[in-house]
């Protein structure tokens, strides 16, 4: 099985993509991904994101062992591991391996995930994948698939772990786009449609099934692809505007935003930023259903 150390801060040398988080940011408001995508600012990572990034790697060491050896225990056990990594690779995550109120926190999760999945049952082909395409060459997506399984018959599943609760019918839309994009990144880089897609809600033990078709994917490639026309349109002009919203309660760049009486960074010549802010890692990006 192929797996990966907690993700670094964003590499600024690789070629702009769209992921599913940058492809939300668009929809939410075109500000904000400029903020992210070509200003490449980040903010300090709350406590939940924290706990979930640390979550998200227990889970990866838990794959890592033999399927009868994943039980419950040994989840508890790799979690205090799983912590020292990832203060290793972020030093600024706002907690420290004595901090036992954030492992009690985070422990919890892990005991919902085996309420949800028994993984001494799983076949999984890799853990934190960097999956990567480009459409007909020239839409390039880029994405992290937690975990992709594959079953007895060769079908192909993927799996996405959510440390939050689950969304409200509202929100559940935007967790369907995020598999979706999944779904057709795997499609296009293997030529297999995904047999399914979960996403596993820890925080309340939920589980949110999807099975695409090609024809959807088909329909759903056309949207991405329109998207990434507009991106390239407005990373040419710099007119990235301003979409407020209930979601602008949640936004890092809230004091830089025009909506909101700030100004913000001077654009880029040529549209990127020469390097990021110091940050966080990918997994700790956003928070999870800020509805």
């Amino acid at each position: 099985m192929t797996t990966a150390a907690p993700t670094p801060p964003t590499d600024t040398t690789r070629p702009v993509a769209l992921s599913p988080s940058r492809a939300a940011d668009f929809t939410r408001c075109p500000l904000l991904y400029r903020f992210k995508a070509v200003d490449r600012l980040t903010a300090p990572p709350t406590r939940a994101q924290a706990r979930g990034t640390v979550v998200h790697a227990a889970l990866e060491a838990l794959f890592g062992l033999d399927g009868p050896a994943r039980t419950a225990t040994s989840a508890q056990t790799l979690l205090p591991e799983a912590l020292a990594r990832v203060l290793a690779a972020t030093p600024d995550l706002g907690v420290d391996t004595d901090d036992a109120g954030f492992l009690a926190e985070a422990a919890a999760l892990l005991d919902t995930y085996f309420t949800v999945e028994d993984p001494t049952a799983v076949t999984a082909d890799g853990c934190e994948l960097r999956v990567e395409t480009t459409l007909d060459g020239d839409v390039p997506l880029r994405g992290i698939i937690d975990r992709l399984d594959v079953d007895a018959t060769g079908a192909v599943h993927v799996v996405d772990y959510k440390t939050g609760r689950a969304p409200s019918p509202r929100g559940e839309r935007a967790a369907l786009f995020q598999l979706k994009f999944y779904a057709l990144i795997v499609w296009r880089q293997r030529g297999i449609v995904p047999a399914s897609l979960r996403l596993l809600y820890l925080g309340d033990g939920q589980v949110l099934h999807y099975r695409p078709d090609p024809e959807e994917l088909r329909r759903f490639e056309r949207i991405v692809r329109a998207m990434w026309a507009t991106i390239r349109q407005l990373r040419a002009s710099g007119d990235f505007r301003p979409n407020p919203g209930p979601g602008c309660r949640w936004c890092d760049h809230r004091a830089l935003c025009p909506a909101f009486g700030g100004t913000p960074p001077p654009y880029p010549a040529d549209g990127v930023a020469t390097q990021s802010t110091p940050g966080a890692p990918h997994r700790i990006e956003q928070q999870e259903n800020p509805e």
